[in-house]
């Protein structure tokens, strides 16, 4: 008898601890799925890395964080079927989807559907402060990395010197390399967007004196003149050591993207457990605090997964028609 009661509690075990979707549900869901995500030290792979171990962990799917380029190659690998899942910018995502990437120009990306949105992504420069380097006027002229190429980073600030009137010597590497080479003077500053507290300028900030800074609120003005699809954003004092008070500078929502051929009930799980989870979102990195069903409305453009769309509406937020993947 307490044999028959030990199998019957281990069966029951098995069962609640196998993941919550029933087995008739998952037609066609992968043995596995890559997340594109970006350089180490920048929050796209803390998040995306996180995200996939949430998915592992309650889907039952074999999921990785991979580390690309950015945005602008996460939308490519995405719409190639690559990628299941990117983590894109929707500055360089709009591009992609109008034909317009710098990756495959010509290639119109309408397979990309978004799931949810994450965060906004805002725009910093750090430098040492013994090179007396503290505005981006003082970039002329200078040598600045602004990330991998292909990043939002990459794609943007080149834009913002022009807008302010700089020349300086730009060159391309990931964020961890790039505050190692502006520690070991190989380079003046490197200008970057991320999800703050960025854990590169965190790390660096917390071992040299340095700079860290933004736009003033004149060069603010004149960059969203420029670029409708920024928006003006205040960083958070405190977040970096030495930095207790806000900082004006503009910034781009981020969203998480599938390939319009994810089975839906595979979106709508990956939607669900990303918006029910916030706690264990903001766990992976504090950014996710703005990774809630209320963000739908920051994209205006790319079609929502149909798998997103059932989600969203079972919870009462409203997608516009032509929104409808």
């Amino acid at each position: 008898m307490r044999i028959s009661t030990l199998a019957a509690s281990a069966a029951a075990a098995l069962i609640i601890a196998s993941p919550a979707v029933a087995q008739d549900d998952r037609a066609g869901w992968p043995n596995s799925l890559t997340i594109g995500t970006a350089s180490q030290g920048g929050t796209y792979f803390i998040y995306g890395t996180g995200l996939a171990g949430l998915i592992s962990e309650e889907l039952g799917v074999n999921a990785s964080g991979e580390v690309t380029g950015g945005p602008v190659q996460n939308a490519t690998l995405v719409e190639t079927g690559d990628h299941e899942i990117g983590l894109v910018t929707m500055g360089p995502a709009y591009d992609a989807w109008m034909g317009n990437s710098e990756l495959a120009p010509g290639l119109e990306h309408k397979s990309m559907r978004a799931l949810f949105p994450m965060y906004q992504t805002p725009f910093q420069v750090v430098a040492l402060a013994s090179s007396g380097i503290s505005d981006v006027a003082d970039l002329d002229g200078k040598r600045v990395s602004v990330g991998p190429a292909g990043g939002t980073a990459a794609t943007y600030w080149p834009i913002y010197f022009d807008v302010v009137g700089v020349s300086p010597d730009v060159s391309f590497s990931g964020a961890n390399d790039a505050v190692g080479q502006v520690k070991d003077g190989l380079i003046d500053a490197f200008a970057f967007a991320a999800g703050v507290p960025i854990a590169a300028f965190a790390q660096i900030a917390a071992e040299n004196d340095v700079n860290i800074f933004a736009f003033t609120p004149e060069q603010v003005s004149a960059i969203l003149a420029e670029r409708p699809e920024l928006a003006g954003f205040d960083i958070p004092g405190g977040l970096y050591e030495g930095y207790p008070d806000a900082q004006p500078t503009v910034a781009l929502w981020n969203f998480a993207v599938a390939h319009q051929d994810m089975p839906e009930s595979l979106a709508y799980e990956i939607t669900k457990l990303v918006m029910e989870n916030n706690e264990r979102m903001m766990q992976i990195h504090s950014t996710a605090a703005e990774t809630v069903a209320e963000n739908t409305d920051k994209n205006t453009f790319l079609p929502y997964h149909p798998g997103a769309v059932r989600y969203f509406e079972e919870i009462g937020v409203s997608i516009p028609d032509e929104l409808k993947g």
